[in-house]
């Protein structure tokens, strides 16, 4: 402390220093700044020597330093007591440490006096420990030989009663337990030389077990298969019979029979196809798969998993592929359930035990073995489709296809490939559907008598008139029921529903969800071509007499209201709703035979009207006076028509009647014009045409009088039909017969005349007065008006043309 105070010195502050100017006042500021925020000094040194002045550096930096001597003195200053009376501390430290020393020293010899009798304790446990040790030793080696004679003993108890795995559990112990640790050398030679020899005993047993599985297995399949597949018949059925009751209850709906409600009814599937997703204690379908499981089971313990994995897989494929073999001897119609249950069975089978043994066979070689059983069954399928010519045959092993896909969709393999083999023979199914149909249609229509059916009982109404909705009325009428119509409508009515019904059955299940369109295109097809073809010829060739035209003009008004139902019922089969079928109206698809049926029936009418109108003849074209109840045809004329009326009204509806009736009366009609400017009348007077007015009239009172049959309206069109005739009777009746060269007059009077025909019938028009051997005398009277202006129309009508 002396020293320190000796070595003081004062510190003179750098603001004291004389002599510096301000500039250097500056830079020693900004140095001092600089170490005492420990920034970098160097730009400060070599500033200094750019500028040849390090001196000047150095003399700020000595100033610093003196500035900080005073800090430091400061802090000792501040110190300097604390220092002290540590040194104070240490010293009496010091003391303590010295007598902790001499107390351990004590301490120690205290302790070695103490334990050297334990000491010579210990060295005897020790040895008596040694010699426990060695006995305990030989206890546990007679004890491994114990447990090794009775794991032999066991595993030979196994071996005995066929329980391979446990006695591979009894080996497989001694071989990991006991075989390294065996005393006896003989015993353990002996154990490493029938190890192995009861392995390979165990793996030839076992191969034996799987060899009859597999022959099991095979045999058992085709009954798996046709059983799930019966069961999906079976759940397919039920469904159609929820479906009829549906649409049932839907009609009685929408025609308002009666108040009818069906539920769709759930029912518990019992099939065994629940089975096989379930649990493999009952195996798959309720067949035993343990001698599979224990093989392979106890090859894994034998560790030889992979090789019985590819055993199995390659015996399973052989398998498959001799289930492939098709049968040359026996028809593929016969055969085809057996083929095809196999397979499914075999399918089955391979999915219950992929998903339950534990990885013997995998996803992707189950997959593998799918796509060529399903290459191998489309190759099956094209070729034996392509050989067949009869459409029932290909429907039913189509159905057995789509049973067969919606069986093995339900374990996950996907069928669409093989129903797109179905979907391409469509075309094929529906071309030899619609032959067949043909030819069922040309026999029914064969076998037609032409008569109207009778039905005795409510029964035969049901099935030939309600099952198609051919009823005009709601009540049931009394019995026996006289039909207006004949067999040849519900006979043809039954093969086109059973067109519908099985175009619809192969359109169903087939991978196509909306089918509707293509089932009415060959439902069109079979109605405006084979039916409309087949009915056409019938009417061409076989038709004779009025009531066989007559009654299949009613036929085909009855099928007009049958095409209705057609369309509704391939709607419903579909799964299409009636509302959809009811507002998309169609044109009659047999309407080129409708025409043709009523065609000829007008022609056989009129050929029956032109017998009475050849009285016609009989008319006498310059008489006196006109006649005043009608010329004799013509009443002949109208009993037949009243009579025609009579009789169709009971079976023809009343639009075909009001056509048939227009097409007779406008023949008529032209059959009198037709006389008028033909060769057998050379002249006639205005009496003769004014009894041809009263002939019309007549057959306009006919037409009238049909007024509780058809509405004013209709009766005025039947009216119409006569207007040829009306108009030229007007015509020749008229004062101003030169009117008709009115344009106006002619549109609103004479529409339905021909010029050329009104000169020819003019000109053969005679006054009164003019005789055939007229005197000459006469020749110089004053001809009459009406005839000089039907001079005036004939010569400008010839002058036109």
């Amino acid at each position: 402390m002396n020293s320190a105070s000796k070595i003081r010195r004062k510190v003179v502050p750098v603001s004291a220093a004389d002599g510096v100017d301000s500039a250097d006042k500056q830079e020693q500021l900004l140095l001092s700044s600089a170490i005492c925020n420990n920034e970098d000094v160097g730009p400060f040194i070599r500033k200094a020597f750019a500028s040849g002045k390090p001196d000047r550096l150095l003399l700020h930096l000595r100033n610093f330093a003196r500035s900080k001597e005073s800090e430091i003195e400061e802090v000792c200053k501040a110190h300097y007591q604390d220092f002290i009376l540590a040194v104070d501390d240490l010293r009496s430290l010091l003391s303590d440490v010295d007598s902790l020393k001499s107390s351990l020293h004590r301490s120690n010899s205290t302790v070695q006096s103490v334990a050297f009798p334990l000491l010579n304790s210990l060295d005897g446990f020790l040895e008596a420990r040694n010699i426990s040790v060695n006995i305990n030793l030989a206890l546990r080696s007679v004890h491994s030989c114990i447990k090794l004679l009775e794991l032999c003993s066991r595993a030979n108890l196994h071996l005995s009663e066929k329980k391979f795995y446990m006695a591979l559990k009894c080996v497989n112990a001694i071989e990991g337990g006991f075989l390294d640790k065996v005393p006896s050398l003989t015993m353990k030679k002996m154990l490493e030389t029938k190890i192995p020899e009861v392995r390979s005993f165990i793996e030839r047993k076992m191969g034996k077990e799987f060899g009859d599985w597999l022959v099991d297995i095979r045999m058992v399949s085709r009954n798996i298969g046709q059983l799930a597949i019966g069961q999906a018949s079976a759940a397919r059925q039920r469904d159609e019979d929820l479906r009829s009751k549906q649409r049932h209850a839907e009609e009685q709906s929408r025609l308002s029979l009666r108040d009818c409600v069906y539920a769709l009814r759930e029912e518990e599937d019992d099939d065994v196809l629940g089975e096989a997703g379930g649990s493999v204690e009952n195996g798959v379908l309720g067949f035993d798969l343990t001698p599979l499981y224990r093989a392979y089971h106890i090859h894994q313990t034998l560790g030889l998993e992979d090789r019985f994995k590819q055993y199995y897989f390659e015996n399973r494929k052989l398998q498959l592929t001799s289930d492939f073999q098709v049968s040359s001897m026996t028809p593929f119609l016969e055969s085809h359930q057996t083929f095809f249950a196999q397979i499914a069975g075999f399918f089955i089978v391979e999915d219950g035990i992929m998903r339950t043994s534990g990885g013997l066979i995998s996803k992707l070689d189950v997959e593998n073995l799918w796509e060529t059983a399903v290459s191998k069954m489309c190759s099956v399928l094209e070729d034996q489709f392509s050989r067949m010519q009869t459409a029932s045959h290909l429907l039913l092993i189509k159905d057995y296809v789509s049973l067969l896909g919606v069986t093995l969709r339900r374990y996950g393999y996907p069928v669409d490939t093989l129903l797109d083999v179905l979907s391409k023979h469509r075309d094929k199914y529906h071309e030899l559907l619609l032959f067949d149909c043909g030819k069922h249609i040309a026999e029914a229509l064969a076998a037609d008598k032409y008569e109207q059916l009778v039905m005795k009982k409510e029964y035969e109404y049901s099935m030939n008139v309600l099952s198609f909705q051919l009823q005009t009325s709601d009540f049931i009428p009394a019995f026996p029921y006289v039909a207006p119509f004949s067999s040849t409508v519900p006979d043809c009515c039954r093969i086109v529903r059973s067109f519908i019904e099985d175009s619809v059955s192969f359109m169903s299940y087939g991978g196509q969800i909306d089918f509707y369109d293509v089932v009415k295109q060959y439902l069109d097809r079979l109605l405006s071509e084979v039916l409309n073809g087949a009915l056409l010829k019938i009417i061409n060739t076989s038709l004779h007499g009025v009531p066989q035209a007559r009654l299949v003009a009613a036929n085909m008004a009855v099928f007009k209201r049958a095409c209705d139902f057609f369309f509704l019922h391939a709607a419903q089969l579909s799964g299409i709703p009636p509302r959809m079928v009811e507002r998309s109206r169609r044109q009659f698809p047999l309407k080129k035979a409708q025409d043709a049926a009523e065609n000829m029936l007008s022609g056989l009418l009129k050929k029956q009207a032109d017998s009475f109108m050849i009285l016609i003849e009989n008319v006498n074209w310059m008489a006196d006076e006109p006649t005043q109840s009608g010329n004799d045809y013509v009443n002949e004329v109208i009993m037949y028509l009243e009579s025609l009326v009579s009789n169709a009204q009971q079976i023809l509806p009343l639009p075909v009647l009001k056509r048939v009736l227009q097409e007779v009366l406008c023949h008529i009609s032209e059959k009198i014009v037709v006389t008028l400017y033909g060769d057998s009348v050379k002249r006639f007077n205005v009496n003769a045409i004014m009894g041809l007015d009263v002939d019309i009239r007549l057959l306009e009172s006919f037409a009238d009088n049909q007024g509780s049959l058809f509405s004013d309206e209709e009766a005025s069109q039947l009216k119409s039909s006569l207007s040829e005739v009306k108009q030229m009777i007007n015509l020749l009746l008229s004062n101003h017969p030169e009117n008709f060269l009115n344009p106006v007059i002619r549109e609103r009077s004479y529409n339905a005349l021909d010029h050329r025909k009104v000169v020819m019938i003019s000109e053969k028009f005679r006054d009164t007065s003019e005789r055939l051997f007229s005197t000459f005398g006469t020749r110089g009277s004053k001809q009459n008006p009406r005839k000089k202006s039907l001079d005036i129309l004939i010569k400008r009508l010839k002058d036109a043309n």
